[in-house]
Parts: structure tokens; sequence; C-alpha cells
């Protein structure tokens, strides 16, 4: 696993990352993009883009997930493993995709489908 230092780390892959696919624990295809604000900087709000109607997931959820890897570790089974989040299975998603948590086999199968490795895509 690889451990992104801190949490301004996560928030620049993030920008990083807008428009790639990710997938769900149950292998649903999804990306997210962020907004802009009046001057100019992104707000703390991923837009997911999984069917006609786009989600908002705070930041501040992000964070909170993420905080609670370093507490119960990166062998994640399942997405509420990261607490009862709003939107955790999303995170969970791109979690794993950046390779912050390890999923069990058969769920690393789901998520992995159709997908490359993902941390090429954007290095």
């Amino acid at each position: 696993m690889e451990e992104i230092v801190s949490e301004e780390d996560l928030w620049e892959r993030i920008i990083a990352f807008q428009g790639v696919s990710f997938k769900t624990y149950s292998g649903l295809d999804f990306t997210y993009t962020l907004k802009k604000g009046r001057n100019g900087i992104y707000t703390k709000e991923l837009w997911i883009d999984r069917r006609k109607n786009s989600k908002s997931l705070a930041w501040s959820s992000v964070r909170m997930a993420y905080r609670n890897i370093k507490e119960k570790g990166t062998m994640v089974d399942r997405p509420k493993a990261l607490g009862d989040i709003r939107g955790v299975t999303y995170i969970y998603g791109i979690f794993y995709r950046f390779k912050l948590i390890d999923v069990p086999e058969p769920v690393k199968e789901k998520m992995q489908e159709g997908i490359s490795d993902g941390m090429n895509d954007k290095q």
C-alpha cells in the first residue's frame, strides 16, 4: 500500500484524478469532478457522476475515512469498515484505486474489471 503523507497530498491526488473511472465495492463504474468557486479555487466537494443526477461528496467525509485508515489499518473488507460516512462506497473505490487500502480478493476482482492499474493513468 502507498502512504499519502498528508491530507494535502490526498487533496492534490483528488484534483488530479477528476474524470478518471473508478469502481464501487459492487463493481459499478463512477467518476467525479470538482467545481471551482468564484475565486477560481476548487470547492471541497466531489461531484459523483454515476447516473443522470450527480451526488455530492463532502471533502470532510473523505478526510474522516482517511483518518480511519490510520486507526484501523489498510486491509478494509467492505466500505462500512471505513466508518458510517455518507458516500463511503465511493470513497472506498477511490482509496482502493489510490492504493491506500487493500481489499479481499473477490472484491478486488470486481473493482479491477475493465480498469487498468489506475495509478499510471495520471502519473
